[in-house]
């Protein structure tokens, strides 16, 4: 997040564009809540019909994959009545003509059209983000899983830069994590680019810092992805697999693709605190600790970095991650031994200058928030305060792409998927807990009345959805919360009831290499 939590507080418009906040995001949910009752106003943009979008003062509920169309829409109505901040894209900006060029072709009733919303609703939502002096974005997996995932999210900051709203209090794009440490894990080099603190691998000068760190060689080549990784077992590039706190059996698209990859690579290493879907296919399987039994930090999504303590010990023969991680970097000839998290935590801090001012002690009470350069530094309540990190912000010129994951006449629905606020991605934690399983014990599929009369489908008949991938056995729910033709699923359930029987690993986005995760089509049948 460019911004803070505690900002939300103080906004006066919330835009949240393919984000279920209240069920993926409870805590931030509740205080957009209490800013909408401080006067806020909030515009939500998704396909579904959320808990957010039933408080909403503004909801356009678009067809899944349009996001890019509705934000330049929104643009053309802002530049086109003048309601752009001129002063702060002429100072603080560049390549603004680029996009009004663009922008210029998106009318209202175009985007409408491609959108499936009303035009009238499109310029209401740009004067009332415009309007706003603190304007906040707020996003999720409803912009970033689709194959123009990354087109989507610059269209977003096109659209803050335009209306001063970076380097702004209360303000901002933020994208809101749906795990408790994927901004940490991004910034510890989690990312094939990247080293911690998102230095890049192919700089010269970085590969040579952390060659003189570690006193070891290392290679300058970008890494792949997990999508890519998955192929290139298939492809007989990849023999060996070492899986530490992931179940891509049920997390990652197409499960027989992933099951088919994973039976065939040669030597398959489980780690985690719970045998999973994917744990028992693994050669070998190394028991972690839960954060319960380890100290370490975890890094949320408003880049706060906080500390983890160890409650109990821990249970079993489990070991906590870093301690089987330094166990195994011994035994492969690399001698390098640490007796505490702490002086990991001092080693991240003289090699990655964001959080070159935090240590265990300054977060003991209160975490911090990078980038803390030194150990004076209070930590960064919102970023880009006075200028970009890059200088200047640069505008892109981004056209709307339909996805080319397209409707036939085979699969004709648009299947698209979420969280609920019972379970915790594949319930393998919460799905060992007795009161969350009685309150959401199995998946379902939403659907129109329309949708369900037009295939002879009753309110908790069972149905098969299929493709050319796999087919789902599940039970149907009729609601009003999706337009007719458009599905929609719970992801968190086992193969027999997962969604990603049913999503591909085929589209992905061509920067990020993210698949479209929330886009299908399928059949929708009835079964007697």
């Amino acid at each position: 997040m460019t911004n803070s939590i505690a900002e939300i507080l103080d906004t006066d418009v919330m835009f949240l564009c393919g984000t279920n906040t209240t069920e993926a995001h409870p805590v931030i949910g509740a205080r957009m809540k209490q800013a909408q009752k401080r006067g806020s106003k909030l515009i939500v943009v998704d396909p579904r019909r959320t808990k957010m979008a039933e408080s909403a003062d503004l909801f356009l509920q678009i067809r899944p994959g349009t996001n890019i169309a509705l934000i330049n829409a929104m643009m053309n109505v802002i530049y086109s009545e003048g309601l752009h901040d001129e002063e702060y894209i002429e100072n603080r900006t560049v390549q603004f003509s680029k996009i009004v060029q663009v922008i210029k072709q998106y009318t209202p009733e175009r985007a409408g059209e491609i959108c499936g919303v009303d035009p009238e609703d499109i310029k209401k939502a740009a004067r009332m983000y415009a309007k706003g002096n603190k304007a906040g974005i707020y996003y999720t997996l409803g912009v970033t899983e689709y194959s123009t995932g990354t087109s989507g999210v610059m269209s977003l900051s096109n659209l803050a830069m335009m209306c001063g709203n970076i380097g702004k209090e209360s303000a901002g794009v933020n994208p809101l994590r749906g795990q408790n440490n994927v901004q940490g894990a991004c910034d510890m080099g989690g990312l094939p680019t990247d080293y911690p603190g998102y230095q890049k691998v192919f700089k010269k000068e970085v590969k040579e810092k952390f060659e003189n760190a570690w006193g070891a060689e290392l290679s300058d080549e970008v890494g792949i992805t997990i999508t890519e990784m998955m192929q290139g077992v298939l492809d007989d590039e990849i023999r060996f697999f070492y899986i530490v706190g992931e179940d891509p059996m049920l997390t990652d698209p197409d499960s027989n693709h992933i099951e088919e990859a994973l039976s065939k690579v040669d030597f398959l290493v489980v780690q985690d605190i719970f045998l999973t879907e994917t744990a028992k296919l693994a050669d070998v399987v190394l028991p972690a600790s839960s954060f319960a039994e380890k100290d370490g930090t975890f890094t949320n999504t408003e880049r706060r970095v906080q500390r983890v303590r160890k409650a109990i010990e821990p249970i079993g023969n489990t070991k906590a991650d870093w301690m089987i991680i330094m166990d195994l970097m011994n035994r492969m000839g690399y001698e390098k031994t640490y007796n505490h998290p702490t002086e990991i935590m001092d080693e991240i801090a003289r090699l990655t200058p964001s959080y070159a001012g935090i240590n265990y002690d300054r977060i003991e009470e209160r975490g911090i928030q990078w980038p803390c350069t030194d150990y004076n530094h209070p930590g960064t309540k919102f970023l880009h305060k006075d200028t970009m990190a890059i200088g200047k912000g640069i505008f892109r010129d981004i056209e709307y792409t339909q996805s080319p994951n397209e409707a036939t006449e085979d699969y004709p629905y648009i299947l698209t998927n979420g969280r609920q606020v019972y379970h915790y991605d594949v319930r393998s934690m919460t799905g060992r807990t007795e009161g969350l399983n009685y309150l959401a014990p199995s998946a379902f599929v939403e659907m129109s009345n329309n949708t369900a009369e037009k295939e002879g489908i009753s309110n908790g008949d069972t149905v098969r959805l299929s493709n050319n991938r796999g087919e789902v056995i599940t039970t149907a729910k009729i609601t009003n919360k999706v337009k007719d033709g458009i599905l929609y699923m719970p992801f968190h359930y086992d193969k027999e009831e997962g969604v990603n029987q049913l999503t591909s690993a085929k589209n992905v986005d061509s920067i990020s290499k993210t698949p479209e995760l929330k886009l299908a089509h399928v059949k929708l049948e009835k079964i007697s």
